[in-house]
């Protein structure tokens, strides 16, 4: 079986060797570089299943890297910062990354974190049926069908490609149509306790799920004021 290949960006050649030693014991391919021209080189040559990517590097920030690498991939990023403030985790997951860690990080946190993203990632890339063959947990309503089960959005006869979570959100509202989430019931039953106070994560992934599902003339992703977000069924 080919062994999954993990791109580790970290100007701490240290920090990413250990890491590297820690993946490498899991069975991962792992390849490093050290700052943020490298990993776009690497990205295209090694052509990863998952990037480490941390936050400070030289040359050019893994922010940067990161908004450049989704221009035209999906592949999983988890950033690495020792920068723990509200503010830099949203900016990351607004630029698409999937994950954020702190560091410094406990080795077995790490991995099981990779191994979830990279999980999640298979989930979504799976082979998705077409409009007229939908099996399994989906929700449908017109011009619109949300898979949970094989992970997939087909808007307006087209897949629609997703991170985990953007899609997760997506089906846990329209499940409940009209029915008013506060982010606080949202950032619970999506991402678990470890997000519980960080709410603008709801907003961030809101922002990008109308980016890609444009309101309909029957249903819209709808802002409640001062609580939260509905998926809104107009009768």
């Amino acid at each position: 079986m080919q062994r999954q290949k993990i791109l580790i960006v970290d100007d701490d050649e240290n920090i990413a060797e250990l890491i590297s030693l820690y993946l490498t014991k899991e069975c991962f391919e792992t390849k490093m570089v050290y700052d943020g021209k490298e990993a776009l080189e690497a990205f295209a040559s090694f052509q990863p299943d998952l990037i480490l990517l941390d936050v400070m590097l030289p040359s050019m920030d893994g922010n940067e890297v990161c908004k450049t690498i989704r221009q035209d991939s999906n592949v999983p990023i988890i950033m690495l910062s020792a920068k723990g403030e509200t503010f830099d985790k949203v900016l990351s997951l607004t630029l698409g990354a999937d994950d954020y860690m702190i560091k410094p990080f406990d080795s077995k946190e790490l991995v099981a974190r990779v191994k979830a993203v990279l999980r999640r990632s298979v989930q979504t890339s799976a082979a998705k049926p077409s409009a007229t063959q939908q099996n399994g947990q989906f929700v449908e309503y017109p011009d619109l069908i949300v898979n949970l089960t094989n992970y997939s959005v087909i808007y307006k006869d087209k897949t629609v490609e997703m991170p985990p979570k953007e899609l997760e959100l997506l089906y846990f509202l329209a499940s409940s149509p009209n029915q008013v989430f506060t982010r606080e019931q949202l950032l619970d039953h999506i991402w678990g306790y470890e997000y519980i106070g960080d709410t603008r994560t709801v907003d961030v992934h809101i922002k990008r799920l109308r980016a890609k599902i444009h309101d309909h003339s029957d249903w819209a992703i709808s802002t409640v004021w001062g609580i939260g977000y509905k998926f809104e069924v107009k009768r």
